[in-house]
């Protein structure tokens, strides 16, 4: 409007052989007014899209989530779909499967559109739902396989899109709110709120990348260039704020119990409907929740990318830079927190005779807890007698084992023995009735007085002797899939989070597959997750089993894919993986 207009006072109103002097200066003082208008209109609409104001970068024809869909809500909503999807895969038998994943049509699979209209007011769009896509024609000339591909890339844009909503809600509802912040000291709020300024702009240019692809075309080319690029250039903040999360989780619970203000002013901002009852940590730990969901994403786009192409090429780039980002915050965290685990039972311990350090970089706790020492005459009436069994505490690190008793004061620990686990050994003895039931015998080769030393211990329970048994026997390992013992491995899929109690068990997530490995009668597993290899123990209560041989083969065949990846194991392992695992 500004160059067209000034065209016009240049060629014809501001010619001195057409209008008067007077007529002349009024014209010049009129453009220069107009073009003060223009360049301060500029600044301001500029301002607004750059400022913290700027919410809805996505279009609406292409933005799946809606304006009251949090992250939060998107995470929960996407892993149950996942769920529901794998459930009804694994009622349909081989045949009805084939048919169900490639339907004639070309347009959706049966169990998601049934899902869509079952569960609408809660469910995700999908691309294929857009009426910019369905008007294109492009469903009746896409193959199946492109349309799954765009679904794949559609999801990971407008998943981010509601991530940055929930962070603006973190920003604006939380850390800008005058009457929370002045409750808190300066040191405080950083413990609090980290760096989240950094992350959210990282998310910012983030989406905005992902915004002008989609724009150029409603049949998306590719994102994950995009998303290589930004974990390369930007997502290095990512591991700050989450290696600060041990401590910010320490001060949120102090401060909860020492300031009342500050636990009023919460208690206010979370009862606000903006935050759809949703709790303030929940907001505060969105960072490691993305980065994990966001390799995620990924994995499923290289899934289904066809072998060899430019799609597949950058889908690995891009997995490879983010699998590094997770592992550099899982290390992090995990150092810190075992530090702070070390330096808590070091301070708890008394030793008898020789002293044990126990902080070492190179060591962290495995398992602890009381178990029954049972000694004395072994005759079947002193059995009876409950002073046959003597409380002991285990602490069994990666390279040692402590054997403790309890204080009478109850919070400390006086050291009896001690052994490198390196000379442990275990010997299960079967039930000989109710006394002798959960009974095993621990062997240390070589104790802290360099003897051999035999403990005959009782636990709780099946699963808690067969917890120890499984820990103390258990070497290093290195994930690697073996996948001819795997192909009629039983799995589970986890169909509620589980969050970790004990130093043995596994956090799992919704919609997790997972090898399982052992399970005991009292209702426990020990699985290894497909996505990542970390074992553990968790309730059975939290699982489902996968039934269907094929969906088992199908999971195992993805995440076969997934680690020649990491491997860098190239297309001949994907070929392999073809001819031994088929259905």
């Amino acid at each position: 409007m500004y160059i067209i207009w000034n065209k016009k006072i240049n060629t014809q109103y501001y010619n001195s052989n057409m209008i008067s002097w007077s007529q002349r200066t009024d014209m010049v003082n009129y453009y220069y007014l107009l073009k003060l208008f223009l360049i301060m209109s500029l600044l301001v609409i500029q301002a607004f899209v750059t400022e913290k104001f700027y919410v809805h970068l996505v279009p609406e024809s292409f933005c799946s989530v809606p304006p009251a869909f949090l992250y939060q809500e998107y995470r929960d909503t996407s892993k149950q779909q996942e769920i529901e999807q794998r459930r009804q895969r694994d009622n349909l038998s081989p045949g009805l499967m084939a048919e169900t994943e490639v339907p004639e049509s070309g347009v959706m699979s049966p169990p998601v559109l049934q899902l869509q209209l079952r569960n609408s007011s809660r469910s995700l769009s999908l691309w294929q739902n857009l009426e910019a896509v369905q008007a294109s024609g492009l469903l009746t000339q896409l193959p199946q396989r492109e349309i799954i591909m765009q679904e794949a890339m559609f999801e990971l844009v407008t998943s981010e899109a509601s991530y940055y909503k929930s962070l603006e809600i973190l920003e604006t509802h939380f850390l800008r709110n005058p009457v929370l912040i002045n409750t808190l000291s300066h040191s405080d709020t950083h413990f609090l709120f980290s760096n989240i300024e950094e992350v959210m702009k990282a998310s910012e240019r983030f989406l905005m990348d992902l915004e002008h692809r989609i724009e150029k075309s409603i049949l998306i080319s590719d994102v994950c260039d995009i998303v290589y690029c930004h974990a390369v250039e930007h997502f290095s903040v990512f591991i700050k704020y989450v290696i600060n999360q041990v401590y910010q989780e320490q001060n949120y619970r102090r401060i909860l119990e020492g300031n009342q203000a500050f636990r009023e002013a919460m208690a206010t901002l979370e009862n606000h409907p903006r935050v759809r009852g949703l709790s303030f940590t929940s907001f505060l730990i969105l960072p490691f929740q993305r980065i994990t969901r966001l390799k995620l994403l990924v994995q499923n786009i290289l899934k289904k990318a066809e072998e060899n192409s430019d799609r597949e090429a950058n889908a690995i780039k891009a997995h490879q830079q983010l699998e590094r980002i997770v592992k550099e915050c899982n290390e992090g965290v995990r150092k810190m927190s075992r530090t702070e685990e070390l330096i808590s039972i070091e301070k708890t311990l008394e030793f008898k005779s020789k002293s044990v350090p126990i902080i070492s970089h190179s060591r962290w706790l495995l398992k602890k807890g009381e178990v029954q020492l049972m000694a004395g005459p072994k005759s079947t009436r002193t059995m009876r007698s409950r002073r046959l069994y003597q409380p002991l505490y285990l602490f069994l690190f990666n390279n040692l084992l402590l054997v403790t008793k309890r204080s009478s004061s109850g919070d400390k620990f006086q050291v009896l023995d001690s052994c490198t686990r390196a000379m442990l050994r275990t010997e299960d003895l079967k039930d000989q009735g109710q006394m002798l039931a959960n009974v095993f015998n621990l062997k240390l080769l070589e104790n802290q007085e360099e003897r051999q030393v035999s403990y005959m211990l009782k636990t709780s329970s099946m699963s808690d002797k067969l917890r120890w048994i499984t820990v103390l026997n258990m070497q290093p390992w290195t994930y690697k899939l073996k996948l001819q013992s795997l192909i009629d491995s039983p799995q589970v899929q986890c169909i509620q989070s589980y969050s970790s109690q004990e130093s043995d068990e596994l956090s799992i997530e919704m919609a997790d597959v997972l090898n399982l490995l052992e399970r005991t009668d009292d209702d426990w597993m020990m699985g290894e997750r497909l996505h990542d290899g970390e074992r553990g123990w968790f309730p059975s209560r939290v699982v489902e089993e996968i039934q269907s041989k094929e969906v088992r083969a199908q999971n195992l065949r993805e995440a076969f894919r997934i680690q020649q990846v990491q491997e860098g194991g190239g297309n001949n392992a994907n070929r392999m993986l073809k001819l031994t695992v088929s259905y």
